[in-house]
């Protein structure tokens, strides 16, 4: 079987279908272009669900389906976590140097995104060395004038 065919085994029935669903869980391990249909088969996968007169037909597809619904929903999970740290980061960032600078104005600001880009190590060292610096050298150590 070839990826030229899978979106069509895809809608299709059965072990044609189970398999190209597997086909495409694999493929979305190595593929971007695949990830946007595991989404898709998750989504489906939940509709089916939800659906409360399910054919033994759609049964089948549920189980088919839950394998890829799983990966998706582990994906979205490591996601949520991401954006959470970054987040975290993020007011970490802003409660220092709100602390040793006052309200922070759009120059302040402006460099936050550019301290969270900094390697931990970088990183801390800029914020250990906040009580040190003046706003102007901080600024111009992130080139904002």
């Amino acid at each position: 079987m070839t990826e030229d065919t899978l979106w069509l085994r895809v809608l299709g029935k059965g072990k044609t279908q189970t398999q190209a669903i597997n086909e495409v869980i694999q493929l979305s391990q190595e593929n971007d272009k695949w990830k946007q249909l595991l989404e898709m088969f998750a989504s489906w996968h939940k509709n089916l669900e939800l659906n409360s007169n399910v054919s033994e037909e759609e049964k089948e597809l549920i189980m088919s389906l839950s394998p890829a619904y799983l990966k998706q929903r582990e994906e979205w999970r490591q996601e949520g976590l991401q954006e959470g740290r970054q987040e975290g980061l993020r007011l970490i960032v802003v409660s220092l140097l709100t602390e040793r600078f006052g309200n922070l104005d759009e120059e302040l600001s402006a460099i936050v995104t550019s301290i969270m880009e900094l390697s931990l190590t970088e990183r801390t060292e800029v914020l250990l060395q906040l009580s040190n610096l003046s706003r102007e050298e901080l600024l111009a150590r992130f080139r904002v004038d």
